[in-house]
């Protein structure tokens, strides 16, 4: 029988992080050993070192801020995405706080987005939360730790379809997506999302509703959400909280 082969030594590093961390001996926020001293700890070399942090931030259990080192993670969302149903599924493990209801504006830049005619789109501001207790689903009850604040913009015929929904009223918590709700009324199904990230700072609205600094580097993502007929939906604009969100999507080689 051939012998085993043993494994790596970024695997072993990367694993004895991961368990220090569940562990606690690296609390959420607290940075981890630099690349030189695990280097000097454990007689490994740097390019091994590297890659195990590279594996860590690839899982998110770590995050760098470039200039200061590497910093534990361990209450951060993961959320891996691939399809629409994937989106929809965020009602299963998280909260939906509203923080403006659905409510009629003039928004030139979104009206021009969902390619209306006119200014006038319908408007729902909300956070989530995840790693709420059992109990925070209790309506007009929240827990656990906010992530991302979203503004949706629905065109006026869409937004009537959910007009008198409760759970997109000032103050709501339910465990729903905007999509989740509007689906079931709509003639055409939503067919897809067109999808922008990008860096943006946190304004006033986002700062207050994650809990960070106005100004502070925030995951900027546009959904653009269109049915089979092409035409547009929903317009979603999310700034998640980096520390406390990973973003995952797995790409695959066409044909």
């Amino acid at each position: 029988m051939p012998a085993m082969r043993p494994e790596p030594a970024y695997q072993i590093l990367r694993q004895r992080l991961r368990e220090e961390i569940a562990a606690g001996t690296y609390p959420d926020g607290v940075r981890l050993p630099t690349e030189s001293e695990l280097v000097a700890e454990y007689g490994l070399s740097r390019q091994t070192v590297r890659r195990a942090f590279q594996d860590l931030v690839a899982e998110g259990a770590v995050y760098r801020v470039p200039g200061r080192g590497t910093y534990a993670r361990d209450n951060a969302y993961l959320r891996q995405l691939g399809s629409i149903e994937d989106l929809m599924s965020l009602s299963e493990d998280t909260t939906m706080e509203v923080l403006q209801g659905l409510s009629r504006r003039v928004d030139v830049a979104a009206a021009s987005r969902l390619r209306l005619d006119h200014d006038v789109v319908y408007t729902v501001v909300f956070r989530r939360l995840h790693d709420r207790r059992a109990g925070a689903q209790r309506p007009g009850e929240t827990d656990g730790v906010p992530f991302v604040v979203t503004t949706v913009h629905l065109p006026e015929p869409v937004a009537r379809l959910v007009g008198d929904a409760p759970e997109l009223t000032t103050g709501a918590v339910s465990t729903n997506t905007v999509i989740g709700l509007l689906e079931p009324h709509l003639n055409q199904p939503i067919a897809q999302a067109a999808q922008s990230i990008t860096v943006a700072p946190a304004d006033g609205v986002a700062a207050g509703a994650v809990g960070c600094d106005q100004g502070h580097p925030m995951l900027r993502v546009d959904r653009l959400y269109s049915d089979t007929a092409a035409a547009p939906v929903e317009l979603a604009v999310s700034y998640f909280l980096p520390e406390q969100y990973t973003y995952r999507v797995t790409l695959r080689r066409s044909g």
